[in-house]
């Protein structure tokens, strides 16, 4: 290693939270997976965009990009004549929003720590001598 490198911090990249994926993070998104994670056996479109306040459109949009992203299946049928979809969570995709749950309550655990060790702290003790121009 050269002289004038510095070793890498122990705490680089402490709160980067890299468990949080982009296809889960999105209100809509996160919506949607909660609202599986409650039925193992699924629900119908109709059940889950009524779940999650969505229209049918913004619904197919965001189901779309979770199944892409391999984190639901969605069937369609019908049934006494009538279409109807059912989407459910894959094995995986259980088991990746949990991860997901598991990183955000670390995000949760970071952030009180930080209320905590902040309502303890003066404006001028975080600003380390600095002040407004």
């Amino acid at each position: 290693m050269s002289r004038d490198r510095k070793p890498a911090r122990r705490d680089s990249g402490r709160f980067a939270y890299e468990g949080l994926e982009r296809a889960i993070h999105e209100k809509a998104r996160l919506g949607i997976l909660t609202s599986l994670m409650t039925r193992r056996e699924g629900l119908l479109f109709t059940e889950l965009k009524a779940l999650c306040s969505l229209t049918d459109g913004n619904l197919n949009r965001h189901l779309k990009v979770l199944q892409e992203a391999g984190l639901v299946d969605v069937w369609k049928g019908s049934q006494k004549g009538k279409p109807q979809t059912l989407c459910r969570l894959t094995t995986d995709g259980r088991r990746r929003f949990l991860e997901y749950v598991a990183v955000l309550e670390q995000v949760i655990s970071d952030a009180a720590a930080a209320r905590t060790a902040t309502s303890k702290s003066t404006a001028r003790d975080l600003l380390g001598g600095w002040s407004p121009a």
